[in-house]
């Protein structure tokens, strides 16, 4: 009998095998396929419009694994058509590097042994009343929003709604924006738990993945927090999945497969018929958007966790204020540390720049130094003591022989947190500090270093934007804002949502537990509105406005974008491409076509890159579109094509 057989490859069909065991949607199987056996999945339909006279080839084996459910099958096929990509590259996201992982005895997976503790935490009136909402309709699918003040309990929230599906034998499924998350997380659900869930992100080990693959698949693993890819995980008994700050942009895919976790998320819960949660202080636009529509439900905490108090604001003027020379913080702000310090309050100076300096240039020459394969300034990590392209992951020596004689003399433009920190350990010399970031805090011992934060052993930290993503700090009750002007510069359509998102999130660090705490501004900026603005306890009234620029603009969410970057490495053939290729599409998409320019980073990984934005209705016929069209086009060797349908990011 004849099956068509879904590979995990560039190929947007099915290919079609033959076999005399029985075979149903879904099935894992080993086929042939050139010189290689590969696996493959049972799919719902043949390749269509096939006139090739071919041999057709016999499946090797079914593999002893649960069938992917066609309810998955669906979402995949819906994934490859709304992004733009074909339906063997969805299914590569399934499986575990191009393999599917067989059952395996039931004692493996005693580690994520499920039987659930009691637990004597009460939930206040608030939180019951958020509880029954999302708890409401859980065998359907329906969106539901929980927005709450940082610290006011929404975690312990979503953990009751999960419980009582867990006991009754069904997986969720807690999606997190960062890897740096999952410890302090998993310690949390263990708390309160008693059981350990099972992690997934790129940080986890071949061989537990292969377990947890398999747990998944046969529906004896029951919870997985996890990154991005977690959210295409095999599920058998799927019954609820949570989005956890749900405006987080990290949860935007950017690179291989391009998509959007959160949305990608809602449609899976869709497919399958089941509910989804987002939680978030902030709304992104979109979902701030859709509540309003009346299209997603929401309740909200407005109180923190035992009626702490949120943070005070105060601006520290820097044009008002002496500030030493090679300093960035201000004899004023020095004073207010002080003083925390002698609450025995931890401190945290924030800056969203990771290493030392952004720009390194020579005294003589005059030679800044910039990657040799990116656009972009290589940025000085002290600590490593080498120039890095924060990009590509270039690295070089800092040393350099200088073009007028001798070696570079070096000038370091600009601060990053490496630097700040410098400073803060020579006005705090007897303090114990520790920089914060995605370099220091994704190795071995960050478990440490979080529970020496947890107990305030490390009594000030210096962070990037990292630390603002939902971690529990007790003491945390002053918070130092290097330079906010820093986040204002820029032409990002979304830069306005996401200082608002950021600062919300940032001060929520503060405060946690009931004692006063301040978060201190420094800025140039005389005009302190926009400082007001992304920090009024009302977000929505923001969000209002930001959704009427909008719909005056015809910007997402009114309307789509979909972005094509075209690159190359020679750079006068990618511009004449560009204008051969819009000539071809024009007319011929149901959107209009801006471009081609520049993109703003312009040259990455030793590639010139040019760029395309085509707006239209939020619709699928925009995507059906271009992919009727785009195959019709025959780039020349050395010109690539990459499509990203919603876009956050504009480089």
């Amino acid at each position: 009998m004849k099956y068509p057989i879904l590979l995990p490859n560039i190929f947007n069909h099915p290919f079609t095998y033959e076999s005399d065991i029985d075979l149903r949607t879904g099935d894992y199987v080993i086929v042939p396929f050139g010189k290689k056996n590969i696996t493959g999945v049972v799919w719902n339909e043949f390749e269509k419009n096939s006139d090739k006279k071919y041999k057709i080839k016999n499946v090797f084996k079914k593999l002893n694994i649960n069938p992917l459910k066609k309810d998955t099958i669906n979402f995949l096929n819906w994934f490859a058509e709304y992004n733009l990509i074909p339906k063997g590259m969805a299914l590569k996201l399934v499986l575990l590097s191009n393999n599917a992982v067989e059952n395996k005895d039931k004692k493996s997976y005693k580690i994520f042994f499920n039987k659930i503790k009691k637990t004597s935490i009460k939930l206040s009136k608030d939180q019951n009343i958020c509880l029954d909402k999302m708890s409401r309709s859980n065998k359907k699918f329906r969106v539901h929003v929980l927005q709450g003040i940082t610290g006011s309990g929404k975690t312990l929230v979503y953990f009751e709604a999960v419980k009582p599906l867990i006991v009754k034998g069904f997986q969720g499924l807690i999606l997190l924006p960062e890897i740096g998350l999952t410890n302090q997380f998993e310690q949390k659900f263990f708390e309160y738990f008693g059981f350990k869930p099972a992690i997934w992100h790129s940080g986890i080990s071949k061989k537990k993945k292969e377990l947890i693959w398999s747990g998944v698949s046969n529906g004896e693993i029951k919870i997985i927090i996890g990154a991005r890819s977690s959210l295409f995980l095999p599920f058998k008994k799927l019954a609820m999945i949570i989005v956890d700050e749900e405006h987080d942009q990290s949860f935007k895919q950017d690179e291989g497969v391009i998509y959007n976790a959160r949305d990608m998320a809602i449609s899976r819960a869709s497919f399958e018929n089941i509910p989804i949660n987002l939680i978030t202080a902030v709304p992104s636009i979109e979902t701030f958007e859709n509540i309003k529509k009346g299209k997603y439900e929401v309740s909200k905490l407005s109180e923190r966790f035992k009626n702490a108090a949120l943070p005070n604001y105060e601006i520290i003027n820097l044009n008002n204020t002496k500030i030493e020379k090679q300093s960035w913080l201000s004899n004023e702000i020095i004073e207010k540390v002080n003083f925390h310090l002698k609450k025995k309050d931890q401190i945290l100076f924030f800056l969203n720049r990771r290493g030392f300096s952004p720009n390194v240039l020579c005294n003589k020459c005059l030679t800044s130094f910039s990657c040799p394969n990116c656009a972009i300034n290589l940025v000085y990590h002290k600590y490593k003591n080498n120039l890095l392209c924060h990009y590509c992951g270039y690295k070089s020596e800092l040393e350099r022989n200088c073009s007028k004689e001798g070696k570079c003399e070096l000038v370091f433009s600009g601060p990053g947190v490496e630097r700040i920190s410098e400073e803060v350990k020579r006005k705090f010399p007897n303090k114990k500090i520790e920089i914060f970031s995605s370099d220091t805090m994704n190795k071995k011992d960050s478990i440490k270093k979080l529970d020496k934060i947890i107990k305030n052993e490390i009594q000030i930290l210096v962070g990037t934007q990292l630390i603002s993503k939902g971690f529990h700090f007790p003491s945390l009750n002053c918070i130092v804002v290097v330079d906010v002007d820093l986040t204002s510069q820029g032409h990002d359509l979304r830069g306005a949502e996401k200082n608002l998102q950021l600062y919300h999130q940032l001060s929520g660090r503060a405060g946690r537990t009931g004692k006063s705490a301040v978060v201190y501004f420094q800025t140039y900026n005389h005009n302190t509105k926009m400082i007001s603005e992304i920090t009024n306890k009302n977000p929505e009234i923001f969000l209002e406005r930001e959704l009427d620029i909008r719909r005056k603009n015809k910007l997402p969410p009114f309307q789509r974008f979909v972005s094509l970057i075209l690159s190359g490495e020679n750079e006068n053939k990618l511009a004449k491409e560009a204008l051969n290729f819009k000539n071809f599409i024009y007319n011929k998409i149901e959107g209009k076509v801006l471009g081609p320019v520049n993109a703003p980073l312009f040259r990455l990984k030793k590639k010139f890159r040019m760029r395309f934005l085509i707006r239209g209705s939020k619709s699928m016929r925009l995507q059906s579109s271009i992919a009727k069209i785009i195959p019709k086009y025959k780039f020349p060797a050395g010109i690539k094509l990459s499509v990203d349908v919603d876009p956050i990011n504009f480089n």
